[in-house]
């Protein structure tokens, strides 16, 4: 598939004279006519986050000014479609994406779910690489595409899903959001009536995976990222519902080894092509990301190697912690950070919403069993703004920012 046959799946011919184009839309009809027009101007596409502050604005700002490296000037147009990446823990980044990365994520996707045509119930922001590739594989596949609010979803509006010849119904969440629709009896059938259900944006919690599989719900987590084109694993609900447990095999688009430290390094088709306005070239990519495959393929991530928090000398995951916390019910969301001590190198602190947790008294005896002593929070701190983003994702540096104020 060529940038002309996008263009057209899209709904719009391409212009005669390119010219790069901003997509700056929350609102999904407004993205989807804005995304459209921008693929056909033929230019460098980049699409920006309406909710980013200042900082973040400014950063995006100055990366659109740059020109295109020099090296690739002579060359065909690749990379043209520019996804943010990185603002909620640091600088903003532009991974480079085209019609060739989406294509190949979208035809792995459809092998190793069994399908050919795609329909979505889309709760994610189409500005999003999770919220654009969900809406990619409709568009790809002759597929359906339906927007819907997730405060609509939570009231009880929940979309009729119409049978769907030679594919299916897929719908993404993050934990938070299957942990309230489980409390839905009418909400769980509704979720059951999906071929899969993916789960990110944060981890999970063994007591909320176990409570998906006994709802058996086809619940699929998965594996990826913007540089991605979003999954590269992905564990089908069958093998979720049979006692399968992590993020899945590799779809069939993509390769993922561990090197030396069990860093994941991915290679494939659906790689992006660089930081804008760099190209990085062909070869595999390593990420900050620890992982091990299990014995029957599955990946587990085990967290980032710049996440975990090194106490004393000792290395604490703060996934680990986290959901030690979550399994005494005393929280509706948590988060656990490393924090600056001159004494230890860092302590483990939590977070959790000012209006979601019951108190934190005797929490560190009931941790006893569960987590050695240096893996225990030293402090627990409620926030007033909980300060995640529409994709689930806590802002752990907005935390260490609090913390150290």
């Amino acid at each position: 598939m060529d940038r002309a046959e996008l263009a057209r799946l899209l709904g719009a011919p391409t212009t005669a004279e390119p010219r790069d184009v901003v997509v700056d839309e929350s609102d999904p009809a407004r993205f989807v006519a804005a995304f459209t027009d921008a693929v056909a101007a033929g230019g460098t596409v980049f699409v920006a986050d309406p909710a980013w502050g200042g900082n973040e604005r400014a950063q995006f700002n100055a990366l659109v000014a740059c020109s295109r490296s020099a090296g690739e000037r002579e060359q065909p147009p690749r990379g043209w479609l520019c996804l943010p990446t990185g603002g909620s823990s640091g600088a903003i980044k532009l991974a480079r994406h085209d019609e060739e990365t989406l294509s190949a994520a979208v035809n792995g996707f459809c092998t190793h779910f069994g399908v050919h045509r795609v329909n979505v119930v889309g709760l994610l922001p189409l500005n999003h690489v999770s919220g654009l590739m969900a809406w990619m594989r409709a568009v790809l596949t002759g597929g359906e595409y339906r927007a819907w609010s997730w405060k609509a979803l939570e009231a009880g509006e929940r979309p009729m899903l119409p049978a769907a010849g030679g594919g299916g119904w897929f719908l993404s969440l993050v934990p938070t959001q299957l942990q309230r629709l489980l409390t839905d009896a009418e909400a769980v059938e509704w979720l059951r009536g999906f071929r899969a259900v993916f789960i990110g944006g944060g981890p999970s919690w063994p007591e909320l995976i176990e409570a998906g599989a006994r709802a058996r719900l086809p619940l699929a987590f998965s594996y990826g990222m913007t540089e991605t084109a979003a999954m590269v694993t992905a564990l089908r609900p069958a093998e979720f519902l049979a006692g399968g447990r992590g993020s899945g095999t590799p779809l069939p688009h993509a390769q993922i080894t561990l090197d030396a430290e069990a860093r994941l390094v991915i290679e494939g088709e659906s790689l992006f092509r660089g930081y804008w306005p760099e190209l990085r070239g062909d070869g595999p990519w390593a990420t900050d990301d620890l992982g091990r495959f299990d014995g029957n393929g599955s990946l587990h991530v085990l967290g980032r190697r710049d996440a975990l928090i090194i106490t004393g000398g000792k290395k604490v995951d703060p996934a680990e912690v986290e959901a030690a916390l979550r399994a005494t019910g005393q929280f509706t969301d948590v988060a656990v950070v490393g924090v600056p001590d001159s004494e230890w190198g860092e302590v483990v602190v939590a977070f959790y919403p000012q209006q979601g947790g019951s108190g934190v008294s005797g929490l560190n005896s009931q941790l006893l069993d569960h987590l050695a002593a240096y893996k225990r929070p030293k402090r627990y701190v409620a926030v007033t703004d909980w300060p995640r983003n529409a994709q689930g994702k806590v802002n752990r540096a907005e935390l260490r920012r609090l913390a150290s104020g």
